[in-house]
């Protein structure tokens, strides 16, 4: 029987920046015990939210060790290694120190856009090659192609496979996997905004950006679904209905960085191509903050 460590509340963790671009070491920390001290299940390192692609080797090497130390082994940790050139990705997996680090989260391959066969000898490889379990994280409208239903149940039979992170959208796709995978196998949402609906249908938990700033809101909403206190979760989860919306709304972590910047967490900067949240939207999450600071 496989063991996935990674169930519940996982954030997707941002990269605090300074004003002058450089990695913000204190507030990377302050933000670690921010969501740890709401009620996070788990962490993951170098996601999309933490605009990996524009850091530096040195500077993912910086926010994995600052975030090991922070969290100084209270969660399980889920680093972000995936990459459109399967044999890279492997020696990079071969490389890596994962001292601390419980498992990996890999992303289907971008830009060359690889066939369903394709994309099962990949994470194949991969899962071949890594020492620590493989979350496979599908995420259609970022990579160009979807990892189906069937695929994703094949490679869930992979002994060092032990769950997805589902952000296709596609509730019927994620019903399919609910149904066909095999029990030792999890899904994880990768859209907030659908995240209760996913754990009523058999999910077992979420990577999220929003956990980054209202972390106690949406670990509590988690933890009333899977106690089955659905009159609880559907409260929150409806309480956060909007704002799960505008974090996204101009980009991500656009609108979460937004947000945390207003609660003192870290500073509104993004490294280009990504920009800040433009000036309605701010003022919309600024307002609608004001609604579920206190639910």
């Amino acid at each position: 029987m496989k063991q996935n460590p990674f169930k519940g509340t996982g954030v997707a963790l941002v990269t605090p920046f300074k004003t002058d671009f450089s990695v913000d070491v204190e507030a990377l920390i302050r933000i670690v015990n921010h969501v740890i001290d709401n009620g996070a299940d788990f962490l993951v390192v170098l996601g999309t939210t933490s605009e990996a692609p524009t850091l530096t080797n040195e500077e993912k090497n910086l926010v994995i060790s600052t975030i090991l130390k922070a969290n100084a082994g209270r969660l399980p940790i889920l680093l972000g290694m995936g990459g459109n050139n399967t044999q890279a990705v492997v020696e990079a997996v071969k490389a890596q120190d994962f001292a601390g680090i419980d498992g990996i989260l890999s992303v289907v391959p971008y830009y060359n856009k690889p066939n369903q066969r394709g994309m099962k000898a990949h994470f194949e490889a991969i899962a071949d090659a890594s020492p620590v379990p493989v979350v496979v994280y599908n995420v259609p409208g970022r990579v160009g192609v979807n990892l189906q239903a069937a695929t994703c149940v094949e490679l869930a039979k992979h002994p060092n496979i032990v769950a997805v992170k589902e952000a296709s959208g596609n509730l019927q796709q994620i019903m399919e996997i609910l149904r066909d995978k095999p029990t030792d196998f999890d899904v994880l949402s990768g859209d907030d905004g659908i995240t209760q609906p996913l754990m009523a249908l058999g999910a077992t938990g979420v990577i999220s950006v929003a956990a980054n700033a209202y972390t106690s809101q949406f670990s509590r909403m988690m933890k009333a679904q899977k106690e089955g206190k659905i009159d609880e979760a559907l409260r929150l989860h409806y309480a956060m209905l909007r704002m799960n919306q505008l974090i996204f709304a101009d980009g991500n972590p656009a609108g979460i960085k937004c947000l945390m910047s207003h609660m003192g967490l870290c500073e509104n900067v993004l490294r280009l191509p990504l920009v800040t949240a433009n000036e309605k939207v701010e003022n919309d999450i600024i307002e609608e903050w004001k609604n579920i600071k206190d639910k």
